[in-house]
């Protein structure tokens, strides 16, 4: 099965103030458990992909060239390099200036970079992608992520991936929470004989009776619904 071919060359990278523009992300998703109430972290897995010539793993990341915006860049990082699609969140990680430690030609003529870091959540992986004779690509564990990470920059992007799911979570259940509130306190429905007695005993919440049809008054149309 053949697929596009990854892009190569300079011509249209980003430079800013003497630094070369890189965007990347870190691909994630949840192992599925049995405990629906498993802490967060403990079903998180994170893809990462070995460093051509190096023993260590790294994110995907490359170039961010000015036919793109950050996230198309960092998407399509995520094809070429791990061979992964899935939903990227717009908002960045944060934003990263470190040095190229393997060669001086792979950023700014001083081997500046500046790299932006995404979230993303993979929904497909490819079993062909266009730099898989170069890269192998491997979930771990959040704890074991940690331990791959080879500088500080990657642990702070991985730090703060945790945090923003972490927080993502919590505004779920808190809306869950919410839901569950206003399920618990809703009045029941009543059918049109139920609210036709109840109109006998509170003829404040109904119009007057006319042509045997009742009509519902704007004060009580809050209080009883018509099934």
């Amino acid at each position: 099965m053949s697929c596009s071919p990854a892009r190569t060359g300079r011509d249209r990278q980003r430079y800013e103030d003497q630094f070369r523009l890189v965007a990347g992300c870190i691909p994630y998703r949840f192992e599925k458990v049995d405990d629906n109430f498993c802490d967060i972290e403990k079903r998180l897995l994170v893809l990462m992909i070995s460093s051509p010539n190096r023993d260590n793993l790294v994110f995907p990341k490359g170039g961010w060239e000015d036919d793109e915006s950050v996230t198309e860049a960092a998407c399509r990082e995520a094809l070429e390099e791990a061979g992964v699609k899935g939903i990227l969140r717009e908002e960045p990680l944060g934003d990263w200036e470190f040095r190229s430690k393997s060669t001086q030609n792979s950023c700014s003529v001083g081997g500046g970079c500046k790299g932006y870091m995404f979230a993303l959540e993979v929904t497909e992986e490819l079993d062909y992608w266009p730099e898989q004779d170069i890269y192998e690509r491997k979930w771990l564990t959040k704890d074991d992520a940690f331990k791959f990470c080879r500088y500080d920059w990657m642990r702070e992007a991985l730090k703060r991936l945790i945090t923003v799911l972490s927080e993502g979570e919590t505004e779920e259940e808190e809306e869950e929470a919410r839901e569950d509130q206003a399920a618990e306190f809703s009045p029941p429905l009543l059918s049109v004989s139920d609210a036709r007695s109840h109109q006998k005993l509170s003829p404040v919440c109904f119009g007057t009776p006319s042509s045997g049809v009742q009509h519902l008054d704007d004060s009580c149309s809050k209080c009883i619904v018509l099934g």
